[in-house]
């Protein structure tokens, strides 16, 4: 429990020294810039992930066609 009421403290304490810090010019560029690397980072984990999720469904695509082809060819011909 005592390390959770720390944990709640320190928290707090990085709250406080970040709106003090944010209150200067050199403070606002500071956040502008962690702001601008966060978005540059969640836009490359995006573009990732939806890169290989366009892949898997090529991958699935290709593997319901060639098993439809092969449904097809396992058939008696009527």
């Amino acid at each position: 429990m005592g390390k959770l009421f720390w944990l709640i403290v320190g928290v707090g304490l990085g709250f406080v020294g970040a709106h003090f810090v944010n209150q200067t010019p050199e403070g606002r560029r500071f956040f502008d810039r962690v702001s601008q690397g966060a978005r540059e980072i969640s836009d490359a984990v995006s573009a990732g992930y939806h890169g290989v999720e366009a892949e898997a469904k090529d991958v699935l695509d290709n593997v319901e066609h060639t098993l439809a082809e092969a449904d097809a060819d396992a058939r008696p011909n009527e």
